[in-house]
């Protein structure tokens, strides 16, 4: 892990590699340990940086008010801070959303978008009751010891057997998810309608989700896809949310195939 400040506060980062620049940012309740699978299967031909979005893993807090615009100046600040080139830029869930803010502000900065299990913020994309009971279960959550809960979570991440040290991966950082960092990353998002930044992306766009996920069930991609009308959308048969570590080989192929494509475009 590595550190940079970032108007004042430190954002970490993991990196790992040589080659056309990749920044990966992690879903909801999470950090860029989630994108192991990737920092080491990719890195043999991209720049790979995984960032720990403020309030999470190594990075400091944020604001309780953070909005989505700030995270995606936090990452245009870190894309500038490493003096990255046009970066190709990734997200899961919640990371996904965040590259399309990031576009939204800064499409001077954008190679291309690989947007993976994402949304177009929960307000964008989800039904408002789901939104609130979403926000509600994790500040009712965030009450408790989290011994009490993950376990009930993990279920839902994933449609078929992953490799248990992912799993147990996945549940160490929520474990150490920070009550500080969560809930102002889940408030903005809940609130997040980013629809209006769909047809105005002009970058090569990969769509990647499972195709048994039930967090961004497959109508929030294929909305994605007509909204985004040159992307591309690939389907992981038998995979759910946390599709990069539940088929890492597959998720991989795919990413590296089109990011081969879009370094050609």
């Amino acid at each position: 892990m590595e550190l940079i400040d970032v108007r004042g506060r430190r954002i970490a980062y993991h990196r790992a590699g040589l080659g056309p620049p990749l920044v990966l940012l992690h879903g909801g309740w999470s950090d860029g340990r989630e994108w192991r699978p990737q920092l080491e299967g990719l890195s043999d031909a991209f720049d790979v940086i995984a960032w720990d979005a403020p309030g999470c893993g190594g990075s400091d807090d944020p604001p309780a008010d953070m909005s989505m615009a700030d995270y995606a100046d936090a990452v245009a600040d870190l894309v500038g801070g490493l003096g990255l080139d046009r970066p190709h830029l990734g997200g899961l869930s919640f990371g996904g959303g965040l590259a399309l803010a990031v576009y939204q502000r800064h499409p001077e900065l954008v190679r291309s978008l690989v947007l993976a299990s994402a949304y177009a913020g929960w307000r964008g994309s989800l039904p408002p009751e789901e939104v609130h009971a979403r926000l509600q279960r994790a500040r009712a959550e965030l009450t408790r010891p989290p011994e009490e809960w993950i376990d009930g979570y993990l279920p839902g991440f994933f449609a078929g057997p992953v490799a248990p040290e992912l799993v147990e991966l996945t549940r160490s950082i929520m474990l150490e998810g920070r009550p500080a960092g969560v809930l102002p990353m889940l408030a903005a998002f809940a609130d997040a309608d980013l629809n209006d930044v769909l047809p105005t992306i002009a970058v090569p766009t990969l769509l990647l989700y499972g195709d048994a996920d039930q967090r961004a069930p497959r109508r929030v991609a294929e909305a994605l896809h007509a909204g985004i009308g040159h992307s591309e959308l690939v389907w992981l048969p038998g995979v759910g949310h946390v599709a990069n570590l539940e088929a890492p080989e597959a998720f991989n192929a795919a990413v590296r195939r089109f990011l081969r494509t879009a370094d050609q475009a």
